[in-house]
């Protein structure tokens, strides 16, 4: 019977040291890179004037028009009459040829309220507003 040497079995050993360090650093650089980004933003800096100032890229905003039981449009939160409403689009339509809309009407509103409120989207220049659903379950 042969005699096995002890040096020759040799027991597979992983050091989890390098692999924890090698993510704290990890951890560190990402939260460093995030706090930068936002203090570059918050850093006390007097701009430049321009006559067309503004943002390079403007995110466009989803206008949420709500149409209560009663047929009131709310933006908002705030209840707003038809003009207001006709100014509220029109100057969002200026800022953004390509401005979304999801109007949001009532299940029990009659659907003349609902229609009210896509016309004046309509007139505002507002090229496809949305009708929100909620899905049938």
């Amino acid at each position: 019977m042969p005699i096995r040497n002890a040096e020759e079995k040799a027991d597979l050993h992983v050091d989890f040291v390098p692999m924890v360090d090698v993510l704290f650093n990890l951890l560190i650089f990402f939260l460093l890179a995030t706090s930068m980004a936002q203090a570059e933003r918050e850093m006390s800096i007097a701009l430049p004037r321009a006559v067309s100032s503004g943002p390079i890229t403007t995110a466009a905003r989803e206008i949420i028009i709500n149409v209560d039981q009663e047929g009131r449009a709310i933006v908002a939160g705030k209840v707003v009459s038809d003009e207001e409403l006709g100014a509220i689009l029109r100057a969002a339509v200026q800022a953004n040829a390509g401005q979304k809309v999801n109007v949001r009407g009532d299940r029990t509103t009659a659907y003349a309220n609902v229609v009210r409120v896509l016309d004046l989207c309509k007139q505002a220049g507002i090229q496809q507003p949305y009708i929100e659903t909620t899905p049938l379950r």
